[in-house]
């Protein structure tokens, strides 16, 4: 099983880190080592002081495919949810400076939080979903999927073009505007369409 995540895909985010929006999908992979086990805390590594959340809409893909049009998309998931992307902010800038990639920031140990997957039958249009991620009680991050640069379906095209994609893959399809630092005992609750889908702390 892979996580393909992707960057910049809401304008906002990557308008506040100063970055510009790539003209094809910028994509990265993280291991299934990255995910954080099931009611278990966030644990800050020793290895950065700048960790910051990025709540993501995300989908597990439910058959093979490859070269997906991206009209037939819709076929290859049924299931959604929001996870966290934890985010290593003063490595990635680091190695963003140097031309390197980004895994050591994005793809350690507990880094990726999945959300309770829900049947995407529930919703009339994936397109058009509300995220928000509160911490401590207050919201941090809340925008609608719509505001997506490029939409679920797109993503999923693009990358089967370089990828077999596989049951139980998932695709994390970026971060809005609004991402900020983790401390210690901080708590952070997702929502899809006012639903709490993960809570987690961070330790």
């Amino acid at each position: 099983m892979k996580i393909i995540c992707f960057a910049r895909n809401y304008l906002a985010h990557a308008k506040e880190l100063g970055n510009v929006v790539p003209e094809a999908p910028l994509l990265f992979i993280k291991p299934d080592t990255s995910i954080l086990l099931k009611k278990q805390p966030f644990f800050i590594p020793d290895f950065s002081n700048d960790i910051h959340h990025e709540i993501e809409f995300i989908v597990k893909i439910n058959k093979v495919g490859k070269h997906i049009d991206a009209k037939f998309a819709h076929k290859y998931y049924d299931e959604v949810s929001v996870g966290i992307d934890f985010t290593a902010r003063d490595i990635q800038q680091e190695l963003s400076s140097q031309g390197m990639p980004w895994e050591c920031a994005k793809s350690f140990d507990g880094a990726t939080v999945l959300g309770k997957w829900v049947s995407k039958s529930k919703f009339s249009d994936i397109d058009s979903l509300q995220i928000e991620l509160f911490k401590n009680g207050e919201v941090v991050q809340s925008e609608n999927t719509a505001l997506m640069i490029r939409k679920v379906d797109e993503l999923i095209a693009y990358a089967s073009r370089y990828f077999t994609l596989k049951i139980g893959d998932i695709l994390f399809t970026g971060t809005p505007a609004g991402v900020s630092q983790v401390v210690e005992n901080d708590q952070l609750i997702g929502f899809l369409e006012g639903e709490e889908l993960f809570n987690i702390r961070v330790k």
